[in-house]
């Protein structure tokens, strides 16, 4: 049962939360309009998608950079709490400091669930559109560093087929030096090659130029031969070449078929999508965390004042950032463990804010 003092600080906390978040969207909506004003209208980029790109802007510039805005809320406003006393005054009354973060921890977590709903269904579309746009509009040649690296493109698609590609083209949807073995345990059944295949997207079939297939037999291999040949297969060409930030894209069912795929196929870039995967789980609980040190750190009337509270805020937020940073890049550009490079933020800050909440109680 809440009581009139947990409804108080629970309605600031959220209420503060909020305010900060429609604050900061709009500088970061007018910042960014400021940049690519010009180059927007020297295109002439239709009215229309400069509307859903903003909207798509407003909500993946609020995900990436919740845990700022929700520490420096909680900051700001526990802060006024010990510079008007109040704070001294709720626990005179008897209630310990454990008791005085129960609504605290109530905020954080509707703030957690409400991320995780986010991050699992309404994010990864305004990712998408958020990087559609500017892939095609703002980066030159966008839509080809859209795509991963489409040369020497060999890839595991079934548990006894190897596909190769020298080249991939996106646009025409056209792979060049095409090779498709298929084994038996380590002994080669059969393969197909072809100086080039297209797809046909109308009746979802490929057409093989100068196609050839050896037929491994017992007694001797049996080759097939043709100009050109029409046949289906099991994959799709642009699998082969994967947006660089298609796991962003996908919902949380989605994501985890795709990762298994892509774990199939032998994917180098599979550190990527399990750096996606394992921060929709990490970042809410990075809320209760925040929480904890924030409260911890400006519970207590300082020299300073507000400002001093704020300037230890804005310290650690950053902190938490660059870890969380550096770690993800760590991971995705190497083989170290993409749990634990997305875990180990909340592990250190974890241990510094049990450390602050010790402090404070005293």
């Amino acid at each position: 049962m809440l009581t009139i003092i947990d409804k108080y600080i629970l309605k600031r906390y959220l209420a503060t939360f909020s305010a900060m978040l429609l604050m900061f969207i709009p500088i970061g909506i007018i910042i960014d309009v400021s940049e690519k004003i010009n180059f927007m209208i020297e295109n002439k980029i239709p009215f229309f998608d400069i509307a859903v790109y903003y909207y798509n802007f407003t909500i993946y510039f609020a995900n990436n950079l919740f845990p700022i805005f929700l520490f420096l809320s909680i900051i700001w406003f526990t802060s006024k709490l010990a510079n008007n006393t109040e704070i001294i005054a709720i626990l005179s009354s008897g209630i310990s400091f454990t008791r005085f973060l129960r609504p605290f921890i109530i905020g954080a977590s509707i703030v957690s669930l409400f991320v995780l709903f986010l991050g699992f269904s309404i994010v990864p579309a305004a990712n998408e559109g958020f990087n559609n746009f500017r892939y095609t509009y703002l980066k030159t040649g966008g839509k080809e560093l859209m795509r991963g690296d489409n040369t020497d493109v060999y890839r595991q698609i079934s548990s006894n087929e190897f596909l190769y590609v020298n080249s991939f083209n996106t646009e025409s949807k056209v792979a060049f030096n095409f090779v498709l073995e298929k084994f038996d345990k380590e002994k080669l059944v059969s393969k197909i090659t072809a100086s080039r295949i297209k797809w046909n997207p109308k009746d979802s079939t490929y057409t093989m130029y100068d196609y050839s297939k050896r037929t491994v037999g017992e007694f001797g291999d049996k080759i097939e031969k043709a100009s050109e040949k029409n046949a289906k297969f099991s994959f799709e060409l642009e699998d082969l070449t994967p947006v660089v930030y298609i796991a962003e894209t996908l919902s949380l069912n989605k994501l985890y078929r795709f990762i298994d795929k892509e774990k199939k196929r032998g994917s180098s870039n599979i550190n990527v999508y399990l750096v996606v995967l394992y921060k929709k789980y990490s970042v809410p609980v990075s809320a209760f965390i925040l929480t904890v040190i924030a409260v911890s750190v400006s519970s207590m009337k300082r020299r300073g004042g507000m400002g001093m509270n704020l300037t230890i805020g804005i310290a650690v937020a950053f902190g938490f950032v660059f870890f969380d940073k550096i770690f993800g890049t760590l991971a995705e550009k190497s083989t170290f463990s993409p749990l634990i490079a997305v875990w180990f933020p909340n592990i250190v800050f974890g241990i510094l804010a049990i450390f602050l909440l010790r402090n404070a109680k005293r």
